[in-house]
């Protein structure tokens, strides 16, 4: 057996997520949102392998958008995502977000505080930040026009860097770097559908 056939997954009923608010794209609404889907009584882990084309679930997905300031203008950071990492159906898009799924490792403590140390968990596996930062969460992705996004329900997290430092740790995280917005707007039709929204929506 694979790993991703093993690994069991954070999850919420979709249907939690409708009596929350069903909604298309990106909200803003983290204060609404957040306390309603994290409540206990909504979270579990499944076997991913079932709840990858299971459409019931939302498997949660921190998502780490980094950015930092020069002279008052915003620079994100951006990735290409290489054909090792787990989601298949993004290999060789462009992506400005960091994040994975939420295992059971990450609920050593306690079902409450999983999400936290596994956004923890996934942004220092895949990149080495060598710089104070803030981590803010801004926002929600949901996109049920794609398969990928259909089973998915990202939590955006802004990480505002004091300086541009950050390394790949992974070999699958290609082509890394800072830009603007406007530059990265220019290759759109590479970019993966959630980094689509988040560009739109947080810049």
């Amino acid at each position: 057996m694979s790993g991703i056939s093993e690994e069991r997954v954070l999850v919420i009923p979709t249907a939690a997520f409708r009596d929350a608010g069903h909604f298309q794209g990106f909200s803003h609404e983290v204060e609404r949102y957040l306390p309603l889907l994290f409540q206990p009584r909504n979270l579990s882990f499944r076997p991913r392998r079932e709840v990858e084309h299971d459409a019931g679930f939302k498997q949660l997905i921190p998502y780490v958008v980094l950015t930092h300031e020069v002279n008052g203008s915003v620079q994100v950071f951006h990735y290409t995502r290489g054909r090792g990492q787990g989601e298949s159906r993004l290999h060789l898009k462009q992506s400005i977000g960091i994040g994975g799924h939420i295992a059971q490792i990450d609920a050593a403590e306690t079902l409450e505080t999983a999400f936290e140390e596994g956004l923890k968990r996934e942004l220092f596996e895949e990149v080495t930040i060598e710089t104070r930062f803030t981590l803010t969460p801004v926002g929600l992705i949901n996109d049920d026009e794609t398969d990928v996004g259909r089973v998915h329900l990202g939590v955006v997290c802004l990480a505002r860097l004091d300086e541009p430092k950050v390394l790949a740790r992974e070999a699958d995280i290609l082509d890394c770097g800072f830009a603007s917005p406007g530059a990265l707007q220019n290759n759109w039709e590479d970019l993966e559908s959630w980094s689509q929204l988040a560009l739109t929506h947080l810049f």
